[in-house]
């Protein structure tokens, strides 16, 4: 289910803010932990249950000249006693910081599935220690009916599954990923040094021909024009390279797509002195031309004996 745009609401904020100080609440058991986490994966900074009075200054601290912290997602709801009456106020201030543009989501779901997942997980109502749950989640409504007011976006999770919900974040990052390309690193090593700690996909290139059997070519690297040379003769090369291309092609733009801002491509050979650096500036060359990502290429143990 599509999230619904409150109408009545302020101009859209310049490019590039919107989106980058996150409120979430909403009603108790809707699906806030599982958007919290997708939030965290998308590289928000998160924190859960936050007092309501530090709001405004975690939000100041995210607008210092320097500060590390570029995206932040809180969750705030009932949990905390004096929610519901205190945040329309602390709202406002937020509204009011030059820059900010914070964006308030409000998560629900129908009375009955609320009631099911409750039952489902027997946890009580944050409401309703000493009550009926279907009693704490009445409560919950009422009290919360100013702030779902105010809310910018508005997602009903009843026949969302956690899969689905999850979706929903990462079309909201996909919405930001033009104004935050993919770093996509290409990066060549050696297998007899160990394999990259970082790496998302690893290709292996050791089935080429090997260099570092040349005599006039092993002091060289993947760099030099004649190791380029001599290992484009080998046609299974060329061929490596269209295929693994053609992949990446794919691939990438689904990363781009998901949300994700960093991709690393390793590609090894034994020593990483050779192929696998040969395989990487031709990858890297290739995977400019791409839409929504910065490239750049590392060699791990080119230097290295």
């Amino acid at each position: 289910m599509t999230p619904r745009r409150q109408p009545g609401k302020a101009a859209p904020s310049p490019p590039g803010t919107r989106g980058r100080f996150i409120v979430l609440t909403g009603l108790s058991g809707a699906g806030k932990s599982q958007a919290i986490h997708a939030l965290e994966d998308l590289g928000y900074f998160c924190v859960d249950n936050l007092p309501t009075p530090l709001i405004p200054t975690l939000a100041q601290l995210t607008q210092r000249e320097g500060a590390e912290v570029a995206k932040v997602a809180i969750v705030v709801d009932v949990r905390e006693a004096s929610f519901a009456t205190e945040f329309p106020r602390t709202w406002r201030k937020l509204k009011e910081m030059r820059e900010l543009a914070p964006l308030l989501i409000f998560l629900e779901a129908s009375h009955e599935a609320l009631v099911r997942r409750f039952s489902e997980t027997r946890r009580p109502h944050p409401l309703a220690h000493d009550r009926p749950v279907v009693e704490g989640l009445r409560a919950e409504r009422r009290q919360l009916r100013r702030v779902r007011e105010l809310a910018d976006e508005i997602i009903d999770t009843t026949h969302l599954t956690v899969h689905e919900l999850r979706q929903q974040f990462m079309a909201f990052a996909a919405a930001q990923s033009a104004r935050h390309p993919l770093i996509v690193s290409v990066l060549s090593f050696g297998f007899k040094h160990g394999l990259p700690v970082d790496a998302d996909l690893v290709f292996d290139v050791r089935f080429l021909p090997n260099p570092h059997f040349v005599p006039r070519l092993k002091p060289k690297t993947g760099r030099d024009a004649a190791v380029v040379r001599f290992l484009e003769k080998e046609p299974l090369t060329g061929e490596f390279l269209r295929k693994l291309e053609d992949l990446l092609r794919f691939l990438v733009p689904q990363y781009v797509r998901e949300g994700k801002s960093y991709l690393t491509v390793a590609v090894g050979c034994t020593g990483g002195r050779h192929r696998s650096v040969m395989i990487a500036e031709a990858l890297g060359g290739a995977l400019n031309s791409l839409s929504g990502v910065r490239v750049r290429v590392r060699h791990r143990d080119v230097d290295l004996v």
